[in-house]
């Protein structure tokens, strides 16, 4: 049976009609019973082929200052917004698809992404800009519409709050039979708090993306403190920086960036700051949206660095992580593939 958006050797091909016929008969399929349907949009993965590119002169574009400044990265960040774009045209059509069903008036409908952009210093990385999303929910009646909250929430919350909405549980084990890890974050969609977790966490540990590379992170939402558990080791992505095959999935902009170093002494702190990285890193967050200031030899920060050196190594024994032992491709392999 053909897959919407693959080609028929099951390989990813944007390109292809996308239709919402399928989504539109389950969402409508039975009147009496509450449904739960996830949509995982591609877009805006590589390789940005989607949108209207023309919409973003690359000339015009303002790039974030962690990413470096040259024309074939204009280019190809242009082609990512315009992929963008094309993404929010498919949510409005998914959200017609519902409404078409008359069920949109009762429907809770949450949309966020899986992790930042594409370019060096985002996905695949643990800083702000890697990890950060946004989180959209409306729920007619329920949730105020045009309400913001700086609630921090993981994915794992996510579960645990639609389960609460739909009356199949509760905070504090009411529902035997299992435990989740998350929690639910329905009192602040309901606006009746303001406040969910102290902390938030991450990791990566750069496999299958390339060389073991173990990371942790915590965050207050204010400030951001990240663990680089092998230091002396160089950070390798090869979906970004490499080529294999036909290069259908290398991205060209990395290697203008090489080749600007010498030109640009900031083009070559941002190529450093992405392969060469310190045991610690501490940023404030808020006031530094980028986390371009490392203020781990701040001495105004030791306290709050030590504090959120031991809350990551908290969290860490909580989840049984040892760290480097788990992320070797070795451990990876038993864990995954066995």
């Amino acid at each position: 049976e053909a897959v919407p958006g693959f080609d028929n050797n099951c390989v990813r091909n944007p390109t292809l009609p996308h239709d919402v016929g399928g989504i539109a008969k389950f969402m409508g399929a039975d009147t009496t019973q509450p449904f739960c349907l996830v949509v995982a949009l591609v877009e805006p993965h590589v390789p940005w082929v989607m949108g209207d590119a023309s919409q973003y002169p690359p000339d015009e574009i303002k790039l974030p200052p962690n990413i470096a400044d040259t024309p074939r990265t204009r280019e190809d960040f242009g082609k990512y917004l315009a992929e963008i774009t094309y993404m929010d045209g498919q949510v409005g059509d998914i959200l017609q698809a519902l409404k078409g069903t008359g069920k949109d008036g009762e429907t809770m409908v949450f949309f966020t992404s899986e992790q930042g952009s594409q370019f060096p210093g985002n996905k695949w990385t643990c800083w702000d800009t890697g990890l950060h999303t946004a989180l959209t929910v409306r729920w007619p009646g329920k949730v105020a519409a045009g309400k913001r909250t700086g609630a921090l929430v993981q994915y794992a919350d996510v579960l645990p709050t639609i389960l609460e909405a739909a009356g199949a549980y509760s905070e504090g084990g009411a529902t035997p039979g299992y435990r989740l890890d998350g929690s639910s974050f329905l009192p602040v969609l309901l606006g009746k708090a303001g406040k969910h977790r102290e902390f938030v966490y991450g990791m990566h540990n750069n496999i299958p993306e390339g060389p073991a590379y173990p990371i942790r992170t915590v965050s207050d939402g204010e400030y951001r403190y990240i663990s680089n558990l092998r230091p002396e080791e160089i950070f390798i992505a090869k979906y970004l920086m490499g080529i294999h095959g036909d290069g259908g999935l290398n991205n060209p902009y990395w290697a203008t960036w090489l080749y600007d170093t010498e030109a640009a002494p900031y083009i070559y702190k941002l190529v450093k700051r992405y392969m060469r990285r310190t045991a610690e890193q501490l940023y404030h967050t808020s006031e530094d949206r980028y986390e371009m200031e490392n203020l781990v030899n701040d001495s105004s920060q030791a306290v709050r660095l030590a504090m959120m050196r031991a809350e990551l190594g908290r969290w860490m024994v909580e989840q049984g992580d040892p760290g480097i032992p788990v992320d070797t491709e070795e451990a990876w392999q038993k864990k995954y593939w066995r």
